[in-house]
């Protein structure tokens, strides 16, 4: 039996990200932005649309019939999503353009495009599934999935999902619809793990790939221990692959809350190293890590997560360095006040100062030149 055999745990887990509401409170002043909550603004979703041609089964490059003609990146336009959130996780609205600085590799870039809005998504969701590790999660397991189902429930009519689980395979059980039926159906093909391996760095990497084409606001909803245990990718190449794709990666790290706080056992991984590993992957790519213990966490991390994608900032500037070298370059997001050149100060509503996170990738992958 195949992993397409037994998610009816695994899979609904992915399905609570909870309606957040959005913000307002413009403050043109650039020396100061105010924060404050706006009201929620969230239609119904919508699931009689019709699905979008597969992004997943089939890789853009493979699509090429013979003889057809090969372009190559020559562009030094370099596209960043931006979201900046409080430390309750609620997206920060209107901060100013002339708040936002962009450096890459330390080096100052001039922001030729910027805009803030609320967009469609398109999600991924990503499910470690195993024969092994399933005998650990028992009801602990069931209950995580039951405490999530909600998600699909709060995707709105323009979003998109996909469901992708991995043990020692990867398979796509549906593709890119808007039509969260086929979602449904996918958890229900899940029934009984046919494998003991757990491919992370497989997983990632090849779904990675699989969606770097796919424009707008995407994102992979990882859930998972963290663990890999046969991956032909090493960590630090996976790493680097999925660094040079930039598609974010937002990990839900489950062994401390199915309660596993010493790794599986004859594993040879402990739970700090799978934990710093997701951490990794979702701080390189413009994602967020979250690493619950409680099951009362999760209604909050969805709410987190449907902040960071659906509401952004995104900034666009012509490089500096226009050298097609295919190098990798650090990216460094910062809110300042362009009078001091000081960070930027934001308050709330009562002139308190609030404490903000900005999340952004931190680099891309220069195109290179081809003879």
């Amino acid at each position: 039996m195949g992993i397409v055999q037994k998610i009816s745990f695994f899979g609904l887990m992915l399905m609570a990200f909870v309606a957040v509401p959005a913000q307002e409170g413009p403050n043109k002043d650039v020396g100061e932005t105010v924060a404050k909550p706006r009201k929620p603004d969230a239609p119904p979703p919508d699931d009689n649309q019709a699905p979008i041609p597969s992004k997943l089964s089939n890789k853009n490059k493979a699509d090429l019939p013979p003889g057809a003609p090969a372009f190559k990146v020559d562009t030094s336009v370099v596209n960043v999503d931006v979201a900046v959130l409080d430390n309750k996780g609620h997206f920060i609205p209107n901060i100013p353009r002339g708040n936002f600085r962009v450096l890459e590799d330390n080096v100052p870039q001039q922001v030729s495009t910027f805009s803030m809005g609320e967009a469609p998504m398109t999600v991924c969701m990503l499910i470690e599934f195993n024969a092994k590790f399933q005998r650990f999660y028992s009801m602990k397991w069931y209950e995580t999935l039951t405490a999530s189902y909600g998600f699909l429930q709060t995707l709105k009519p323009d979003d998109y999902v996909a469901v992708i689980a991995y043990d020692l395979r990867t398979t796509i059980l549906s593709d890119f619809s808007s039509d969260k039926r086929k979602a449904y159906e996918a958890m229900q093909m899940l029934r009984i793990p046919g494998f003991s391996e757990s491919n992370m760095f497989d997983a990632l990497a090849d779904t990675e790939d699989r969606m770097s084409g796919i424009e707008g606001r995407k994102a992979i909803v990882l859930i998972a221990t963290g663990i890999d245990t046969f991956s032909k990718l090493t960590y630090d190449k996976a790493r680097k692959a999925l660094q040079e794709a930039g598609v974010p990666i937002y990990p839900i790290g489950l062994l401390e809350m199915v309660g596993m706080y010493g790794g599986l056992p004859n594993m040879g991984i402990t739970t700090m190293q799978a934990e710093n590993e997701l951490k990794t992957f979702a701080k390189e790519t413009g994602g967020m890590a979250f690493i619950p213990r409680f099951f009362g966490e999760l209604p909050t991390i969805y709410q987190a997560i449907s902040q960071s994608l659906r509401n952004q900032y995104s900034i666009a500037y012509s490089s500096t360095n226009q050298a097609k070298d295919g190098t990798y370059r650090k990216i460094k997001v910062e809110l300042v006040n362009p009078a001091t050149n000081e960070p930027l100060r934001v308050t709330d509503e009562k002139g308190k100062p609030v404490k903000y996170s900005i999340v952004a990738k931190t680099g891309y992958k220069a195109p290179r030149e081809v003879e």
